[in-house]
């Protein structure tokens, strides 16, 4: 039997995942790739793919362009900019299905209320379905019901053990005991 190694290179590779505001600001954003090894070199990338797709009309379906010999797979909903990087060797529709099921999940979780504001009001549910569809690169999952119920139900557990919790969750459940604590 094959080790995993060896399909490791066939499988498809995210290199990024970006979600940028409509000036081109961060609002979520993980990298795969030691491409980009510092905070200068990942900004100036956003801000270059940003500059490159701002002027295109991503509304309706999702774009494709080739940029630094990378694909990106590109879709815009209200101020939000989604983004999905692959080496230019990668599966276009593989990548595009990873933006669909990101977009999708995000639009699911948000209640179809895709805004900056809400984005960013529930910065820890977006960022739970940017690791429940891509680990390291590889790609996990594109249905976004599924991921919106594997997210949904992460955050609907706060009463799971503490090492078991996000940061933002685990910081909910402490604000909630210290209100409880205070309140007696």
């Amino acid at each position: 039997m094959a080790s995993f190694a060896a399909y490791q290179n066939n499988c498809p590779f995210v290199k990024n995942v970006l979600l940028l505001d409509s000036e081109g600001k961060r609002v979520a954003v993980k990298y795969y790739s030691d491409e980009w090894p510092t905070l200068s070199t990942k900004l100036a990338f956003e801000k270059s793919v940003f500059s490159k797709t701002q002027k295109t009309n991503a509304r309706n379906e999702a774009e494709i362009t080739m940029f630094d010999n990378n694909i990106i797979i590109y879709k815009f909903i209200q101020d939000l900019h989604f983004f999905v990087t692959g080496g230019d060797d990668e599966n276009e529709l593989i990548l595009a299905a990873v933006l669909q099921g990101f977009f999708d999940a995000v639009s699911l979780l948000l209640r179809g209320n895709v805004e900056k504001q809400e984005a960013l009001e529930n910065l820890d549910l977006i960022l739970l379905c940017l690791d429940e569809i891509v680990d390291g690169g590889m790609v996990l999952e594109t249905e976004a019901s599924v991921v919106a119920g594997k997210v949904a139900s992460h955050n609907a557990d706060s009463g799971a053990a503490l090492s078991e919790q996000t940061i933002s969750q685990a910081l909910a459940t402490a604000r909630e005991h210290l209100t409880r604590s205070l309140l007696k």
